[in-house]
């Protein structure tokens, strides 16, 4: 009973309001969650390993099944009675998404069989009262399953042996899901998602952002150096735009990721930079630019992602009138390839100057997906690229004879030369990237620019 009363009396919150049916996954740790969330939605999202613990907050996904598709969460492995900080965290981040869920998959290990955990566990969930099921996981073989059968004495009506690895069994499981789902009658029209990754070293304050931008304690916050280990989605709405906001694990120096769960989080975070429309760098301003904050700043810019320098911690330093700018000319020299990303100073403990980043990232976001017209581009050739002066450096035959925009995410322009046995020069290309921006902006977006020959008789 005193388990009870610690998992009632956690705040409830809830997620930003999606329109469609949650079902969440709980369980003791290392019954195999993580590998059923990716079982069902079908990706790689989730960490596995076979370490227990690895999954520490939630995290979203969706399954389609039979023309139906609902939200699918996966949570850390609940320890009822664990005081330890990260364990307790845990367990609020559960019922946070229990608050919400349509249904309850309850994870339980057939070969173990029942354990005293599945039994607190159990009774928490009955005295939710929300749709439960029993799914008995590692029933690979025939005996196995037959075992399944003494986890109705949890008190649930229904259990599922399945092969969360193999797939067994998940099918049945998801048939009978889609009986009890509320689904809404029309489905509402998607609205487009503009991704922002939140990336930097550990414990910078990444955590605390998601938690102040969402207004709510949506990720685990500790002073746990490397406490975030999955690359966590958030979906919330603002000014008319939906944001689905990734919070990354820090990333180390190679040398320094020994762990394999820390190695399975550079991977992670470095595919989310990947899918990222825009990067939130947190440079922690106490501590200053550091060269693995730069090394960073190249994975996002390597990968074409809008870039917003978010330097937190801004609070804890004495300030006067020159301050911001030292500092930010101090930023600068050591990211000189960042020259288009602006340098916000926040402070994600405070919320200062947190409430205008997203219209920033909405801001780079239009940017970075800005098409410019036939009419307007050859215009900007007239004016900064047909003249001689604008060709290459020396006496070079090389000439620029148009320019086209190959495509956005981020702007990707070609240049067509006369021949293809020079290259136009380096600083060339500088050239036409900054006329570019005076010209049309591309606020907080790199810029990309080809090199095409194009023929005489082309």
């Amino acid at each position: 009973m005193e388990t009870q009363q610690t998992l009632e009396n956690i705040e409830t919150q809830t997620d930003s309001n999606i329109n469609r049916p949650s079902v969440v996954i709980v369980g003791r740790p290392n019954v195999g969650k993580s590998t059923l969330f990716n079982r069902l939605t079908e990706t790689r999202r989730a960490l596995v390993a076979d370490i227990p613990g690895l999954t520490r907050d939630r995290i979203y996904g969706r399954v389609l099944w039979l023309g139906q598709e609902f939200e699918i969460v996966d949570t850390g492995g609940i320890i009822p009675d664990d005081e330890a900080e990260i364990p307790i965290n845990i367990l609020r981040q559960a019922r946070v998404a229990l608050d919400k869920a349509s249904l309850i998959l309850m994870l339980v290990d057939a070969r173990a069989g029942i354990t005293s955990l599945d039994e607190e566990l159990a009774l928490l969930l009955r005295g939710l009262g929300k749709p439960t099921f029993i799914v008995a996981n590692k029933a690979d073989a025939q005996k196995i399953e037959s075992h399944a059968a003494e986890f109705y004495s949890l008190g649930f009506k229904e259990v599922f042996p399945i092969s969360a690895e193999h797939g067994n069994g998940t099918g049945e499981l998801l048939d009978e899901v889609i009986k009890l789902l509320p689904f809404p009658e029309k489905e509402q029209q998607k609205v487009k998602e503009i991704k922002i990754a939140i990336i930097g070293r550990p414990n910078v304050g990444k955590s605390s952002l998601v938690n102040k931008l969402l207004g709510e304690d949506r990720v685990i916050v500790s002073p746990i150096a490397g406490t975030t280990r999955d690359a966590i989605d958030s979906v919330l709405e603002h000014n008319s735009n939906r944001f689905r906001i990734i919070d990354t694990a820090g990333i180390r120096r190679k040398g320094k990721t020994s762990e394999v769960p820390e190695k399975l989080s550079v991977v992670m975070a470095r595919k989310s930079i990947e899918q990222a429309d825009v990067a939130f760098l947190l440079i922690d301003a106490v501590e200053g630019p550091t060269a693995l904050d730069a090394n960073i700043a190249g994975y996002a810019h390597e990968a074409g992602c809008s870039m917003v320098i978010l330097v937190n911690k801004w609070d804890l330093i004495e300030k006067d009138t020159y301050t911001a700018l030292e500092y930010e000319k101090t930023l600068r020299e050591k990211m000189k390839y960042l020259d288009y990303a602006p340098v916000i100073f926040i402070s994600a403990l405070t919320g200062q100057r947190v409430v205008k980043l997203l219209d920033i990232a909405a801001r780079a976001y239009q940017a970075r997906n800005f098409r410019i017209t036939t009419a307007e581009l050859n215009r900007f050739f007239e004016k900064n690229l047909a003249q001689p002066r604008a060709s290459t450096p020396s006496k070079s035959q090389l000439k620029v004879r148009y320019i086209t925009q190959g495509g956005i995410s981020p702007p990707t322009f070609v240049v067509f030369t006369n021949t293809s046995q020079k290259r136009l020069h380096f600083s060339y290309e500088r050239y036409i990237e900054n006329c570019l921006r005076d010209e049309f902006g591309f606020y907080a977006t790199p810029i990309k620019v080809k090199e095409k020959a194009k023929n005489k008789m082309g």
